[in-house]
């Protein structure tokens, strides 16, 4: 490196010399500045949805918390209850089968989204006219619950409705089966009108993740001489558990909040026979009006589903609804 000895050099160089100093120390300085004024920005945008998300969720969470184990009503001063209503809850029968049911709405997912895979792997096919099948398929989860509920009330009634009239046309049974009004019938009915209205939803989301699945893995596959079920077997199903997580997930909450189609069709009878978690905390709350007991039935809803989300998650691979 050549050094310039004359005077007017040695005070450029030095003046160089500072001005590379001082730049070196500003940087850092700037690239504070800079991220504190994007973290300013974000924080600007974020933070109407954050007060939002605090005001209408986090907020009643704690609220409902604190309300169950208290003896609350708007007309007289608030007592301290403790875990008296949980133990309340623990006793009661209607609970156990309102739990029941619930678990049993959870349950019935299971062969509705294999179902819906068995679609959607027929309508990812070269199947002529596979657009229209997607939409015949998918048309009946836009519809209202109440207008599905509505439906299906009379598809299952025991005068006019169109499947006793198929039954007893085919000499399959003899007198018309009461399907609503039956112990025995009405939790499998509400469940099929719940199935037939989820199904469309399922099989669009399956879809989509078996339209992301290279096909290059297939067709070595199918040179290598694999069986189609072994295809699907190891192909198919362990590039979709991201995709069939999602469709458990949806499955569980829709088993804990499908309120309008359990209550236009029976009303969470005959006797209890389909009460659900949903409809019980509807009547303590709002037919009853014990806010105080419907809160601890919240709150224990609320950790029922939490633990059977992370059951989900942990059967599909402990991250399959990590965002890569």
């Amino acid at each position: 490196m050549k050094i310039d000895r004359s005077p007017g050099g040695e005070r450029i160089t030095a003046i160089a010399g500072a001005i590379g100093q001082e730049s070196a120390w500003a940087r850092p300085v700037m690239w504070r500045r800079r991220r504190t004024r994007e973290a300013a920005s974000a924080i600007c945008f974020l933070a109407p949805s954050l007060a939002l998300f605090m005001l209408y969720r986090i907020l009643p969470l704690f609220w409902n918390i604190a309300l169950s184990v208290q003896h609350w009503s708007p007309l007289r001063p608030t007592r301290w209850a403790g875990p008296y209503f949980y133990q309340e809850m623990l006793g009661s029968d209607t609970f156990w089968q309102a739990f029941s049911n619930t678990l049993i709405f959870i349950a019935a997912a299971i062969p509705a989204i294999a179902l819906a895979l068995a679609i959607a792997l027929l309508v990812n096919s070269d199947l002529r006219g596979a657009a229209i099948y997607r939409t015949i398929f998918f048309l009946s989860y836009p519809l209202m619950s109440v207008a599905v509920a509505i439906i299906w009330q009379w598809m299952f009634d025991e005068k006019a409705g169109l499947i006793n009239y198929v039954l007893l046309s085919l000499h399959v049974i003899d007198n018309p089966i009461p399907f609503l009004g039956s112990f025995s019938w009405a939790l499998p009915a509400v469940i099929i009108a719940n199935t037939w209205q989820v199904l469309g939803f399922y099989m669009i989301v399956l879809l989509a993740g078996l339209q992301n699945i290279p096909p290059h893995l297939y067709e070595a596959a199918r040179i290598d001489g694999v069986p189609a079920l072994a295809r699907v077997w190891r192909i198919t199903l362990p590039l979709l558990r991201p995709s069939l997580f999602l469709a458990a997930v949806i499955g569980i909450l829709n088993s804990f909040s499908c309120f309008d189609l359990v209550y236009v069709m029976t009303h969470g009878g005959p006797g209890h026979a389909t009460e659900i978690l949903i409809t019980y905390i509807y009547k303590a709350a709002f037919q009853q009006a014990r806010f105080d007991y419907a809160a601890a039935l919240t709150v224990v809803q609320f950790l029922v589903l939490l633990a059977l989300t992370a059951m989900a998650n942990r059967a599909a691979g402990g991250n399959a609804g990590a965002i890569e």
